[in-house]
């Protein structure tokens, strides 16, 4: 049975795409991103309640490997067809090695490394500007889903929203604009709780003060967000990996 068969079989549609949730325009890092968040939804590691884990898991390093192709992609997006034959699929790949390959375990430093860079730059920006329209306004849902974001950053992250309505980015929604205090003080008291038990979760962990922020977004990442599997760390893990991909062609074990 070919791959996209295999894909109608499995995720009830035979369109690439539809697969990973994406459309026909995204960029080579959107493909990536989408592909690590539903091979994470059904990783055999992470899913064995699924009968059909591994079998999805392995359809999905196939379904990568030729959208991250781009002879392969441009063949199908052409076409709608997917060359079998072609040494992309025809390999006999470990799929979960290729995975880590392509996804390869970040450390504490890489994350403290990256919330310096993110805070302040125009990627934090662009997502904060995109998760206000999303959530329409919503600051508890905003707070919650912004990457690196802890309540005194709270202020920062309004000037920002207050700062694209301004000058026409985005619209006014009532629900940032008319938000009562009653509710921003009910956040800022959820938010207090959650950095005390942040604090004791560090002392558990053994950290030390320099670690204060890791705590914090470990802490964050068990809220519910992008349905809870778009956390913090697998957002960092998916658009920030260091590796590089594995060379094309090459053998699997």
């Amino acid at each position: 049975m070919g791959l996209l068969e295999r894909c109608h079989e499995l995720f009830n549609t035979s369109n690439l795409y539809e697969v990973l949730a994406i459309n026909k325009d995204a960029t080579r890092a959107e493909i990536r991103r989408s592909y690590y968040k539903v091979s994470m939804k059904v990783h055999p590691d992470r899913a064995p309640e699924d009968p059909h884990a591994t079998e999805k898991f392995q359809v999905l390093g196939k379904l990568y490997a030729v959208l991250s192709n781009k002879e392969q992609k441009a063949v199908y997006d052409d076409q709608g067809l997917v060359d079998e034959d072609s040494g992309v699929l025809s390999q006999d790949h470990c799929w979960k090695d290729y995975w880590r390959l392509i996804f390869p375990k970040i450390t504490v430093q890489d994350i403290l490394e990256f919330e310096t860079k993110y805070k302040g730059s125009e990627e934090e920006r662009k997502d904060v500007i995109q998760l206000y329209m999303q959530h329409e306004g919503n600051m508890d849902a905003i707070m919650a889903s912004t990457m690196c974001c802890s309540q005194k950053d709270e202020p920062r992250l309004c000037s920002i929203i207050q700062a694209a309505i301004q000058n026409g980015e985005v619209t006014s929604l009532p629900a940032f604009t008319q938000e009562t205090y009653k509710k921003k003080v009910a956040r800022r008291k959820r938010a207090a709780k959650e950095e005390e038990e942040a604090e004791e979760m560090k002392k558990e962990m053994g950290l030390g003060d320099e670690h204060n922020s890791l705590v914090m977004m470990l802490k964050q990442s068990q809220k519910s967000r992008e349905e809870n599997f778009n956390n913090f760390l697998s957002d960092i893990e998916a658009k920030y990996s260091k590796k590089s991909e594995p060379k094309k062609g090459k053998k699997g074990k």
